[in-house]
């Protein structure tokens, strides 16, 4: 029986699992968006979160504690000098997931996994939303699309008239 084994073993073994997270979360900080499976991606949201929350307090303990489990000084340093500074202000929830929908292949569920503040297209995109939704319709709105079919079919009406003195 299973009871009280919470996390997801991923099919592996948990020195692969150690790995392959490891690994994962080296790719994302560098990289700052990956994509894998869901669960992989649920996986690596709980073994990441918390090494950034570590890395906002900057003291060889910390950098010494994030760098036994990510193995790479460059990925330490990054995640220390830019991303801790973007994230210092951020009480949690560094990272999201997108679902993209099922892989050829093997149907296995596929998502992104992002660092939250990095990704300025999603930032825009929520701002031009919200600008953009009204519950009525616009005068000016309704006035361009009434104007805009008489527009062309008068092009449409000087064109043939032009073209036959041409003919001529």
């Amino acid at each position: 029986m299973r009871h009280n084994k919470k996390f997801n073993h991923l099919g592996r073994t948990a020195s692969h699992r150690k790995a392959m997270l490891s690994n994962m979360a080296i790719s994302l900080i560098k990289h700052k968006r990956i994509t894998t499976t869901l669960a992989k991606a649920k996986a690596l949201k709980k073994y990441v979160e918390p090494l950034i929350t570590k890395s906002k307090n900057d003291t060889t303990n910390s950098r010494r504690v994030v760098f036994s489990y990510l193995q790479d000084k460059y990925a330490v340093t990054e995640l220390f000098k830019e991303i801790s500074v973007k994230v210092a202000d951020r009480p949690g929830g560094y990272t999201r997931i997108i679902k993209l929908g099922n892989r050829l292949g093997d149907n296995a569920e596929m998502c992104f996994i992002e660092l939250v503040d990095y990704d300025e297209n999603m930032a825009k995109d929520k701002v031009a939303k919200k600008a953009t939704r009204t519950r009525r319709s616009s005068k000016k709105g309704a006035a361009a699309a009434t104007e805009a079919p008489a527009a062309n079919t008068e092009a449409a009406a000087e064109t043939p008239a032009e073209e036959a003195p041409k003919a001529e």
